[in-house]
């Protein structure tokens, strides 16, 4: 009998390990792994600048863990898998299953196609540690509050994740020798000469992913919990590019950290693992997530447009040190801790009173780990239009912010140097600090780092009035809509 010849087609799965389409085609006959960089399909979703790059290194070195087998290809994948179907007698394609609509549209469409021409699809979950549809409130809709979600809908009536698959033995490759692995003809780095910074604070690909996290378990774990909300300190884990781009496994990090005696910190990590599935969760049940507001009642919002607010924002000069700390760190190096992100974002939407979408777009370009889900989801939280958002009247001070959670200003004066000799009593808010003080820290204010570009008390005003002007009767519950 003749063997198979089988495809299996990467998409966020850049790993040989717990890969259930990889190994399922590997026990079937000779592969065709292939990844292709879809360039018909996604129109506004496609990744931007920072994750192309992210990318790019990633292919590389899923390339180097395949013998350079991996098959490499720009267009349309469903012309590209009908190309190879009939050019290489393939007779089953194999993929692990994305959860964007625009993605299980394109693939829905993909799989009826091959189907009906007698070909074999088979998918699987690699990327999620419970589906979509099989977490449900008793009454069959899906659940809009993250606690019983995760509490309930996971822990308590779901099925335990998997245990992570090994990586296969052996793989017998369809070609002995590659025509399509040029990874230069996908065209990933970008224009913009930012990105070659990025690699002074990544080590990408799967070994990498691998060994962070052992990284993590050994050195930050153990204070997770409390540690996390400091971003001068090493306790967050980095793992969530490598995470996006299935370098690693969710149920792989979440087994490894199972082993572990549990406790506050382990459990509260699980909870991240668990946040990040409601994103998922969310978008795949509110397929509108990332163009509209999942609260209705902020359709009416009076956002304001100012082009200068927003540039200072985004290249982090609002006067407002820890704010511009963070915008300057996600320049620097395409990320930014995620306490910082709540400040930044709250600073966006509640300060300035510029739409949510504005930094949800400035993210997408600039995060290494930019994840339409978790993207949408966390730009939809902290707006206050979201699932389980923070309640809108919630408006995050800078100033307190920083005193609390970067008392001495290491992760401040790291990426705001022009600060450095500020005290700390002054850092958050030189405004306030005496003229001799400013003079003798060599700040000029408006010269080498700005006056705030809004008064936080009279900002805070005029966004509590402008949620004022769309606030529904009996909408507000316990601290989050429950308009949904």
């Amino acid at each position: 009998m003749k063997e198979k010849t089988v495809i299996h087609w990467f998409k966020q799965d850049l790993r040989l390990h717990d890969n259930p389409s990889l190994y399922s085609s590997c026990e079937t006959g000779r592969i065709i792994p292939i990844y292709i960089f879809d360039t018909y399909n996604p129109k506004q979703y496609q990744i931007g600048g920072a994750s192309s790059w992210w990318l790019h290194h990633s292919l590389i070195s899923l390339q180097k863990s395949l013998s350079g087998n991996l098959c490499l290809f720009l267009g349309n994948p469903k012309d590209i898998l009908l190309y190879l179907i009939d050019k290489y007698n393939v007779c089953s394609v194999h993929w692990n299953r994305c959860y964007a609509s625009w993605k299980i549209e394109r693939d829905s469409d993909i799989e009826k196609f091959l189907t009906s021409k007698g070909v074999e699809v088979k998918t699987y979950n690699a990327s999620l540690l419970w589906e979509p549809w099989e977490t449900l409130k008793q009454d069959g809709t899906p659940y809009k509050v993250f606690t019983p979600f995760y509490k309930r809908g996971c822990l308590l009536n779901g099925v335990s994740p998997r245990k992570p698959i090994p990586a296969p033995v052996k793989i017998d490759f369809f070609f002995k020798d590659n025509e399509y692995n040029n990874i230069e003809k996908l065209n990933l780095l970008p224009n913009l000469a930012w990105h070659k910074k990025l690699s002074k604070h990544w080590n990408i690909g799967e070994k990498n992913a691998i060994s962070k996290l052992a990284d993590f378990i050994e050195s930050s774990l153990q204070n997770y919990k409390e540690g996390r909300n400091y971003p001068g300190e090493n306790f967050a884990s980095r793992l969530s590019p490598h995470i996006h781009f299935g370098e690693i496994s969710p149920n792989f990090i979440w087994n490894k950290i199972n082993s572990i005696e549990s406790d506050e910190n382990t459990q509260h990590f699980f909870s991240e693992l668990g946040w990040r599935e409601f994103s998922y969760y969310l978008l795949y049940h509110f397929p509108f997530l990332p163009k509209k507001n999942l609260q209705k009642n902020f359709d009416k919002f009076p956002w304001e447009k100012n082009e200068k607010y927003l540039d200072c924002w985004q290249k982090g000069i609002t006067g407002y040190p820890i704010v511009d700390a963070g915008m300057r760190q996600l320049w620097e190096e395409g990320y930014m801790h995620n306490r910082v992100r709540m400040i930044v974002g709250s600073f966006l939407v509640k300060n300035l009173l510029l739409h949510w979408q504005h930094g949800q777009k400035w993210f997408w370009d600039c995060l290494v780990d930019a994840d339409l889900a978790n993207n949408s989801a966390g730009w939809q939280w902290i707006a206050g239009c979201g699932a389980d958002a923070a309640p809108y009247f919630r408006i995050f001070n800078p100033v307190t912010q920083g005193h609390k959670f970067d008392a001495q200003g290491k992760y401040t004066r790291k990426y705001v140097p022009e600060l450095n000799n500020l005290p700390d009593k002054y850092l958050f808010s030189p405004w306030e600090a005496p003229n001799n003080v400013l003079k003798e820290a060599g700040v000029v204010l408006g010269e080498n780092y700005p006056y705030p570009i809004v008064n936080l008390q009279e900002s805070r005003n005029l966004a509590l009035e402008a949620y004022d002007k769309i606030k529904l009767k009996n909408n507000i519950n316990n601290g989050y809509s429950t308009v949904l």
